[in-house]
Parts: C-alpha cells; sequence; structure tokens
C-alpha cells in the first residue's frame, strides 16, 4: 500500500493539499491578502510537484518541473513567513534577508529549468544535493531567528510546522546518498515522509492562520463596539451642548420678566414670580445633568414654565393640554426643555401680539408608532409674525431650531418630522407646530 502513489493514502493528502490551495486562494480573491496569496501559491507548487508520482506519460515535462517547483515553492513560502510574521515590523534587520531569499529562490527555480534544457536531469539531481544542506542550514538560522526574536504563538506554530516538514523532507532526501533499497525494505516509498511532511505542515499553518482571522474578527467586533460606544459618547455631547444653549436662552427671559416687575414696582408679582422661578431652576437643573428625560417630566416642567408665562403676558392666556391615555409617558425618552422654545415662540410670536382671548393647546397622541406632539395657537399666525420682525422665510426662531437639532440627534433622524405651518383663515389666524418621532 505505502509503495503505491495511487493508494488513498497519498491520493488523500495530493488531494487535501489541493483543496487547501482552493480554499486560500479564494480567500485572497475576497480580501486581496497577499498573506493567502503566498500561501495557496505554495500549496499549487507541492500539488504540482506530487503529480509526477500519478501522472502517466508526462515524464520529460516534470523533469522540468521537478526541482523549479519545488524552488519556487520554497520562495512562497519565505514571502508567507515574511507576512504572516510580520518581519517587517518584528524582523526589520533580517527582513531585507528573508526578501533576498525569495528572490534566489525564484532564480534557482528558472536556473534548474536551464540545466535541464542544457544538461539533463541528472545534472540537476546532482546540482539539487549540492544545494540541499545549504537549504538546511537556511531553514535552522530562519527558525532560530523566529523563534529567539518573535514571541507570539504564531512563530512557535510556524517554526513546529516548518520544522517538521523539514526533518521529514531531508529523511527522504536520504535516497539520494543510500539509495531506496533501505526504505522499500521496510515497505515504504521514500517520498512518503515529504507526504507526511507536507500535510502536517499544512494543518499547522492553516491552524495558524484561522487564529489570524479569528483575532482580526475579534479586533473588528471590538473596534465596531468603540465605534458604536464613541458615537453614542458624540451625540450625548451634541446633546448637552445644544442643552446647553436652551437653557440660558429661557433663563434670560426669565431674568428679564422679573426685571419688569422690580421695574413697575409690582412687589408682590415679582415675589411670586421669583418663587416659581426657584422650583423651576431646580427641576431644570436637575434635569440638565441627563442627556435625555421622560414625557412625563417634560410636561411638569412645562406647566411650571407655561404659569411663570402667564404671570408675564397682560390678561393672561389659557393653556390646555391633551394627552393620549394609552401613552406611557414615563417611558418615552426626549430631549430636556423640547416642548418649552415652541411654547414661547407661540406666546411671544402669536398671542402676545393679539387682543382678545389668547389660547394655546397642547395636544400628544400616539399615531403609527410615533408620538405626535402638536402645539397649537390662536395668535397672528406665522407669517404674519415673520413680516413684523422683518424675518426671512429661512430663519427659524433660535430656541425652536436647536430643539429640532435635539430630537433628531437623539433618534438619529429615523422618522423624525417637525412641521410648522400658518392654520390662518377668513375666520381664525393662529399657527401649528407638528413634533413626530419613534414611540422606542
Amino acid at each position: 500500500m505505502l509503495l503505491d502513489y495511487h493508494s488513498e493514502i497519498y491520493a488523500w493528502i495530493r488531494g487535501g493539499l489541493f483543496i487547501l490551495f482552493v480554499y486560500h486562494i479564494l480567500i485572497f480573491f475576497q480580501n486581496k491578502s497577499k498573506l493567502y496569496l503566498y500561501y495557496s501559491l505554495y500549496l499549487l507548487s507541492f500539488s504540482i510537484y506530487l503529480l509526477k508520482d500519478v501522472v502517466i506519460g508526462g515524464n520529460a515535462l516534470f523533469e522540468y518541473l521537478n526541482y523549479s517547483v519545488q524552488f519556487l515553492a520554497f520562495a512562497a513560502y519565505v514571502s508567507f513567513a515574511r507576512d504572516l510574521l510580520d518581519s517587517r515590523t518584528h524582523l526589520l534587520k533580517w527582513d531585507k534577508f528573508f526578501e533576498i531569499s525569495a528572490r534566489v529562490f525564484l532564480l534557482l527555480g528558472l536556473m534548474f529549468v536551464v540545466i535541464q534544457f542544457l544538461f539533463g536531469y541528472e545534472f540537476q539531481i546532482k546540482a539539487f544535493t549540492l544545494i540541499a544542506p545549504f537549504l538546511t542550514l537556511f531553514a535552522v538560522l530562519t527558525f532560530y531567528i523566529i523563534i529567539t526574536k518573535i514571541k507570539n504563538n504564531s512563530a512557535i506554530y510556524f517554526v513546529i510546522g516548518s520544522s517538521v516538514y523539514a526533518i521529514l523532507a531531508n529523511i527522504t532526501f536520504l535516497e539520494h546518498f543510500i539509495g531506496k533499497e533501505p526504505f522499500t525494505k521496510i515497505g515504504i516509498e521514500p517520498k512518503l515522509f515529504i507526504y507526511i511532511g507536507l500535510i502536517l505542515q499544512a494543518l499547522i499553518f492553516s491552524v495558524i492562520i484561522g487564529a489570524i482571522i479569528k483575532r482580526i474578527q475579534d479586533k473588528s467586533k471590538n473596534a465596531e463596539v468603540r465605534l458604536a460606544i464613541k458615537l453614542k459618547e458624540m451625540e450625548e455631547l451634541k446633546m448637552t451642548a445644544l442643552q446647553s444653549q436652551m437653557n440660558p436662552h429661557f433663563l434670560f427671559n426669565s431674568l428679564n420678566s422679573i426685571n419688569n416687575f422690580v421695574i413697575k414696582s409690582d412687589v408682590e408679582k415679582a415675589s411670586d414670580y421669583i418663587t416659581k422661578f426657584s422650583k423651576l431652576i431646580r427641576v431644570i437643573l436637575n434635569s440638565s445633568s441627563s442627556p435625555t428625560s421622560t414625557l412625563s417630566d417634560e410636561l411638569e416642567i412645562l406647566a411650571l414654565y407655561v404659569k411663570l408665562e402667564q404671570m408675564r403676558v397682560s390678561g393672561g392666556f389659557n393653556y390646555i393640554v391633551n394627552v393620549d391615555d394609552s401613552l406611557s409617558l414615563d417611558s418615552i425618552k426626549v430631549p430636556p426643555l423640547f416642548l418649552q422654545p415652541f411654547i414661547e415662540n407661540a406666546i411671544w410670536h402669536g398671542i402676545m401680539k393679539m387682543e382678545g382671548e389668547k389660547t394655546i393647546k397642547l395636544s400628544i397622541k400616539e399615531e403609527n408608532k410615533n408620538v405626535l406632539c402638536v402645539v397649537e395657537d390662536n395668535g397672528i399666525g406665522i407669517n404674519k409674525a415673520k413680516e413684523l420682525s422683518h424675518m426671512s422665510q429661512k430663519r427659524k426662531f433660535f430656541g425652536a431650531e436647536a430643539t429640532e437639532n435635539r430630537i433628531r440627534i437623539l433618534y438619529q433622524n429615523k422618522d423624525v418630522h417637525i412641521l410648522t405651518k400658518d392654520i390662518s383663515s377668513n375666520t381664525k389666524t393662529g399657527t401649528q407646530v407638528s413634533i413626530r418621532f419613534p414611540l422606542a
């Protein structure tokens, strides 16, 4: 059985090496990593070398290829080792030596074709017999450099796999000195040791490559997790920055109102306003530590804010809130003070500039798995307000614009829609703002 190259053990090893070649060349085409290209060329070269044992009628061709293809395999092997062990980083002084070695092997492969053409196959055998000891010395030196300079598992397994092949190949090489008879007496072909060495080396190298692939995948997953965390931190920073702009905007207006009461010598109102204002500030400060708040908390803060504004507006105004009972307000996350600017605009750019009864309505309901917040006032209408304020159609009030940005950041622009429209007609005037975002 072990004297017949057509037997199953030899066929299985040849087939296994070729399958590994196909596998790694396909990986190369997929990710363009030269590591897989060099290793697949190494496997292909030895697959061709082993075909000589079973192909009938191709002796003339294989006499040209027999030794040349081995040197091509060695060149691919050195290039594979440089990439696998990253010798450019870990073995900077020796990397150039390995690069030159790969080129020397390529040159030897071409030289042996010329030797076959000029002098014949017997001269090739003599030349290879002369070179082989130097190949062994090169291997020993290389293994020593790798094992002493590179301290990782890949280097250790690489040296083990390569040493297994080198030792078994040298046993086969003994045929050139002691002949074939000692091998056939024990019922084996000399090249059996090369077969075994190649398949064992291939299995060890495949384990190394598999570990590298897993390490790359783990790094990729960790990088994705870190990126997601960083993106979340960036979004929170954006939210905090916009929120820090929002709070001074509101605080300035409230302090201005206190100043107006003091100027008018309305001490009682000023005292009442300061009490409500301090309570509101306390609530705002508590909420400002987080980039999000619950919709329930926001409505409480909004109610305090509206009470302050009702004191500032001459004659006051009606504030009506309608909330869909099916909504769980405590579970809905929103940016802090996200409705306040829209209510503020409804007051100071809508109802403040009209006579008669003033009303602001806030309705919150679920619609198609979204939360819909609608702020509606019976003021002069946004179109008229822009004319009186000499504002362009594209310009937005600061607070509303900042709030819109915060909502979009929080929900990552997914199904976030903010629409402001003038609902004035022949019988009424007013503005309606619709804010729609996902019901998480």
